[in-house]
């Protein structure tokens, strides 16, 4: 016999583009194994109101290509007690869920860890678009929320250049700056400013008004949230350099849109290891992708584990912004 035959699944957290791959990609994979699914909606509230819906085939039609996630996602303080963990577990039991798949970032995953420990069989997928789960190379949604930031920068060099102004471009990552890095490194920015690595907005200015003085007449400063906000780093190069810089802000728009093909086939090639991880009777693991090749790790581990900040790619985008 099979380790499972009624899974569950639930999207947690700040939603990404590709969770909704993911629960195309879960609930098609697990009916092709003759495994009932079943949808929660509202992340881990949803879990507690008992707010479950079988899924079929026509459930996830038509829902690769958008973004959000149908499932819908909400917070929840009480799953944050023993008490709302409890009422979770004997939820899932008392509807015969023998497994469940939870698709979010640092926070679903905890969940997920305290579900395992309460010997509810758990899988937990990578939907984050800051990048910051460790064990994975990359999280579902960040390819297309750093696709949006550099389109967002090709817009804006054009109208910079044409009136010789700089530009500060704040994006999310509060506690990782994976998408100001590989946005700017993308797009050429002059200056990325993430919370891994310490700066200096002197130095900073000081390296915009040399450039200024060769004659290059227009910037792109990438801040990362978690640095501060845009608006005083503006107020600082202004007050150091002189230069006036104009600030943009994208904000959620970074997590909207539809996915791109990375992320979609990443999405897809997680559902269904997710699923088949389950059948195998493993449990209380993350799943993701190292050097392209799809592995667990325990949760426990990584919620335990902050992700490693690329270092090799923050040195060559400030070789190649001189």
């Amino acid at each position: 016999m099979r380790s499972v035959n009624k899974i569950a699944l639930l999207t947690s957290g700040g939603d990404s583009q590709g969770m909704n791959a993911a629960v195309r990609a879960v609930v098609r994979s697990a009916l092709f194994r003759g495994i009932e699914v079943y949808g929660i909606q509202h992340g881990y509230q949803g879990l507690l109101n008992e707010d479950l819906h079988p899924m079929d085939l026509r459930s996830v039609g038509d829902i690769i290509q958008r973004g959000g996630t149908i499932l819908q996602t909400a917070r929840c303080k009480e799953f944050h007690t023993p008490e709302g963990q409890r009422r979770g577990a004997d939820c899932l039991r008392k509807n015969g869920i023998d497994g469940l798949v939870v698709i979010g970032g640092d926070g679903s995953y905890r969940g997920a860890n305290d579900l395992s420990k309460l010997g509810i069989k758990t899988m937990g997928l990578p939907g984050t678009i800051d990048n910051d789960i460790s064990f994975t190379d990359f999280t579902i949604g960040f390819d297309t929320a750093v696709s949006i930031v550099v389109d967002a920068i090709n817009k804006l060099r054009d109208t910079m250049s044409s009136h010789e102004r700089s530009s500060i471009v704040e994006v999310m990552g509060r506690h990782c700056g994976d998408i100001a890095l590989y946005a700017g490194l993308a797009s050429g920015a002059e200056s990325i400013l993430v919370p891994e690595v310490p700066f200096d907005v002197r130095e900073i200015s000081g390296r915009m008004k040399e450039n200024f003085q060769k004659g290059k007449r227009h910037s792109i400063i990438i801040v990362a949230e978690g640095v501060g906000r845009g608006d005083n780093i503006a107020r600082q190069l202004q007050e150091y350099s002189g230069i006036d810089a104009r600030v943009t802000v994208l904000g959620h728009i970074q997590r909207g849109g539809a996915p791109t093909h990375n992320d979609r086939i990443l999405a897809s090639r997680l559902g269904d290891f997710a699923v088949q991880k389950l059948i195998e009777g493993d449990s209380g693991k993350a799943c993701g992708t190292i050097k392209g090749e799809l592995v667990t790790t325990d949760i426990e581990q990584v919620v335990t584990t902050k992700k490693d900040f690329n270092m090799e790619l923050y040195n060559l985008a400030i070789r190649l912004a001189q």
